[in-house]
């Protein structure tokens, strides 16, 4: 069976992700490195795993997590699904079987908030650990006074944490926030979109989305 190793050693793969993280630099965009695909990768794994999800689908969810972004290389519009269509084309030379790549593209192709939707457990564990990954760490900008408010909102971040409640079912996103660079609302204004993804997605894994900021539960 292919895994997350295997994926990573991939030649093309690996330089379909660095390059598309440079495009997005050329134009901009936050940090989506290796930094970003791995984290949002073990997260992925680890969303499933906690919530007694099999091995393999876990194991797929984090080669999921790995690519999502892929599609960068091609462009930042519609990058799931180019994203997709790079994955089935790298999957299969590799050997994996046709189903686990349905299960792969598909969670690639609906990650983003603009058209996705949780179809699979693989997708719904994506959807959260993509959407949970946002810090200062991310923002490339090294000019304040030019910031735009998603540089502003990423910067504002000091801390995310993604917790994973099976006890109780619940998903729970832990933010600390510098409200002297973007206030609560800001965050909202930018995100809500995001956030409604997440409680969509914490829902088809039969768990609740929390959202905690600055120690207030705001969701």
């Amino acid at each position: 069976m292919i895994t997350l190793q295997d994926v990573k050693n991939n030649p093309t793969v690996d330089s379909y992700i660095r390059n598309g993280n440079r495009f997005l630099g050329v134009m901009g965009f936050t940090e989506h490195s290796y930094r970003h695909v791995n984290l949002v990768s073990s997260i992925a794994r680890n969303i499933l795993e906690r919530l007694g999800h099999s091995g393999r689908d876990a194991e797929l969810a984090a080669i999921a997590g790995y690519l999502h972004d892929i599609g960068n290389v091609v462009s930042r519009s519609h990058h799931g699904i180019s994203g997709a269509l790079i994955a089935l084309s790298a999957l299969q030379e590799m050997g994996m079987p046709p189903d686990e790549i349905a299960k792969v593209i598909s969670a690639i192709a609906n990650h983003e908030e603009e058209y996705g939707q949780p179809i699979n457990v693989v997708s719904a564990a994506l959807i959260l650990a993509d959407k949970s990954d946002v810090h200062r760490s991310r923002v490339r900008n090294p000019d304040f006074a030019t910031f735009d408010i998603h540089d502003r909102v990423n910067y504002a971040v000091e801390h995310s944490f993604l917790w994973v409640h099976e006890d109780r079912r619940a998903i729970t996103l832990e933010l600390t926030i510098d409200i002297e660079i973007c206030p609560v609302m800001e965050y909202f204004e930018i995100f809500l979109s995001r956030m409604s993804l997440c409680r969509r997605a914490a829902n088809f894994l039969n768990s609740n989305f929390e959202l905690v900021i600055n120690g207030a539960k705001l969701l």
